[in-house]
């Protein structure tokens, strides 16, 4: 059985976020190379209250699903801004381009997708 599974508290990946200059905006714990996973990218996301993705982005080819753990927001979705909250699961097409904005009390989130190394940022003055 060994080699067949990894079990992994996700507070126990590094936050990304510091490293990339966007600390003050969120947590960012990328675990898929954490879980030795080979084709799954999962992420888990808090965002501080108030605060906006660092980024908007799109993919070329992986689809992904966001998953609300905790807090309320918003996800703008191409040019469509939606309210999101606990245990929304929100599926993005790999060319919508996307990002969140935290609640009052943050906002948690985990993003499932295949692991393709096809993400590119998008302008949009909504995340400055």
């Amino acid at each position: 059985m060994a080699g067949t599974y990894t079990h992994l508290n996700l507070d126990r990946v590094a936050d990304a976020a510091p490293g990339n200059g966007f600390g003050e905006r969120w947590e960012a714990r990328v675990a898929r190379t954490d879980l030795g996973a080979e084709q799954v990218g999962v992420s888990h996301f808090r965002l501080h209250p108030g605060k906006r993705s660092p980024f908007v982005h799109r993919h070329r080819e992986a689809e992904e699903v966001y998953v609300i753990l905790r807090g309320s927001g918003w996800v703008k979705l191409g040019e469509e801004v939606r309210a999101v909250s606990e245990l929304d699961a929100i599926r993005v097409a790999p060319a919508l381009p996307r990002a969140f904005e935290a609640g009052p009390d943050g906002l948690e989130f985990i993003a499932f997708g295949p692991h393709h190394a096809d993400g590119e940022a998008v302008a949009d003055d909504w995340v400055s």
